[in-house]
């Protein structure tokens, strides 16, 4: 408690950190008050029925974590900042399939800020076509009777315009808390929306629990504590590495010896993140496309798509996430390159050959370390479906596990690493005793930062 206690200190006497972090908790507050304000032409009273059932739908519900509850509330910021994630992981596929891209983003901050131009433009078109959809959402059953009948005539347009202008504000938002705030905006953001739903989770699940008595009450501790264990897991995962030692070749430089030193090549367990779960997560929801308007009316594939806790589905879905991460993993990292950028430093792994064997070496290791982070990625994906099946509420199921909780961890390490680093650089004791350090996403690419952390 004393560490912790002068830890905050000194966090509170760095000016620049305590201004970052105070400019981070006023916009986080603004993007929570938005999420409250209801779209025009609806009736704020009508609409918890409908709202409940949304969040307890899988895949709308998972919409709905993104958002902070904002979808299922239908908010002036339902789509949050969804759209703009999807536009960055579509423009970051095509630097690297599309060599003409390739070129810009090697242009360094000007080919950057271009890419960055065209990722907004391309939101806003990937915003009108989901804030279409959503308009068709609200007029099924459930929102329908919320809808204003005077206002019916506008709304079509209205909501398309609004949603439009609150997803480009989220992404503004995120923007100003990456420049002026602490940490990455968006993921920020997306954090932020998950754990508004946590104490609401943990409380109906201690509700239903305690129904059962003493018993139930044991039932609820079980699981708070296997779901820290879940977590420690994932930081494991999130964190891990394999070393390959690397030595670099002695240089005389006038009178003073350059190189010469032994280091280690960090090699990512899961360099892949949590893409492979969104990749998994988006292929397994066009099935239910056709019938976006009534998911209530499950039936065939339909049913075994739109239920987490079915059998089928974690199948395969745990299938596709483990393909997946080998297809990312391919595409993102590149031993070639590796190979190149050591013999340019002349450095080299001891007792293999530079070139074109060191990169055979370096992409056979991979090899190796992924296949576990892959299936350990589909093993913390489908967790959720299976604490469903346990009898925990779906509400509380959803941190089990899947994306929701990987982002959590992701978001919170790299933003301790932060903090970590300001107090290191003014000679400050890190945050962890024992001269460990916190590896966030800034040392890897992992999460829905590979989307995003460069825009």
């Amino acid at each position: 408690m004393k560490k912790f206690i002068q830890n905050i200190k000194n966090i509170w006497d760095i000016e620049e950190l305590r201004s970052k972090i105070l400019v981070t908790l006023v916009l986080v507050l603004v993007y929570r008050f938005g999420t409250q304000i209801v779209l025009p032409g609806i009736d704020p009273n009508k609409i918890q029925a409908a709202a409940a059932n949304t969040r307890n739908n899988g895949l709308l519900g998972l919409f709905d974590t993104f958002a902070g509850g904002a979808f299922a509330q239908a908010s002036i910021l339902a789509l949050g900042v969804m759209p703009y994630i999807s536009a960055s992981i579509f423009m970051q596929l095509m630097t690297v399939l599309v060599p003409q891209l390739q070129k810009i983003q090697k242009e360094g901050a000007s080919g950057q800020k271009k890419i960055n131009q065209w990722t907004r433009y391309l939101t806003v078109i990937v915003t009108i076509f989901q804030a279409g959809a959503y308009v068709a959402y609200l007029k099924s059953p459930g929102y329908a009777d919320a809808l204003i009948p005077a206002y019916s005539s506008y709304f079509f347009v209205s909501t398309i315009i609004i949603l439009t202008a609150g997803t480009l504000f989220v992404m503004w938002l995120g923007e100003r808390i990456q420049d002026k705030g602490l940490g990455n905006g968006t993921s920020i953001i997306i954090m932020v929306g998950i754990l508004a739903r946590l104490p609401q989770a943990i409380i109906q699940e201690f509700q239903a629990k305690q129904v059962k008595g003493a018993g139930g009450l044991l039932v609820f501790l079980i699981e708070v504590g296997i779901l820290v264990a879940i977590i420690m897991g994932l930081i494991i995962l999130v964190q891990g590495v394999r070393k390959v030692p690397v030595t670099y070749a002695k240089q005389i430089t006038g009178n003073k010896q350059v190189g010469g030193a032994r280091q280690f090549l960090p090699l990512k367990v899961n360099s892949a993140g949590v893409m492979p779960i969104i990749f998994a997560q988006a292929i397994m929801f066009l099935p239910t496309l056709v019938s976006f308007t009534n998911l209530d009316a499950k039936s065939g594939i339909i049913a075994i798509f739109s239920d987490h806790s079915n059998p089928w589905y974690m199948v395969i879905y745990a299938v596709m996430v483990i393909g997946f991460t080998f297809l990312y993993t391919a595409l993102i990292f590149n031993p070639k390159q590796m190979s190149e950028d050591l013999r340019r430093s002349n450095g080299f792994i001891p007792g293999i050959q530079p070139g074109q064997p060191t990169a055979d070496f370096i992409g056979a290791i991979m090899d190796r370390i992924t296949f576990p982070g892959a299936v350990f990625l589909a093993l913390v994906g489908i967790l959720p479906g299976f604490a469903q099946k346990l009898g925990v509420t779906q509400a509380f199921s959803s941190f089990f596990g899947g994306t929701s909780l990987l982002i959590m961890v992701g978001v919170v390490l790299d933003t301790l690493q932060q903090i970590e680093t300001h107090l290191l650089m003014r000679q400050y004791d890190g945050l962890m005793k024992g001269g460990s350090r916190i590896h966030g996403r800034q040392s890897m690419t992992t999460g829905i930062a590979a989307g995003i952390d460069n825009n």
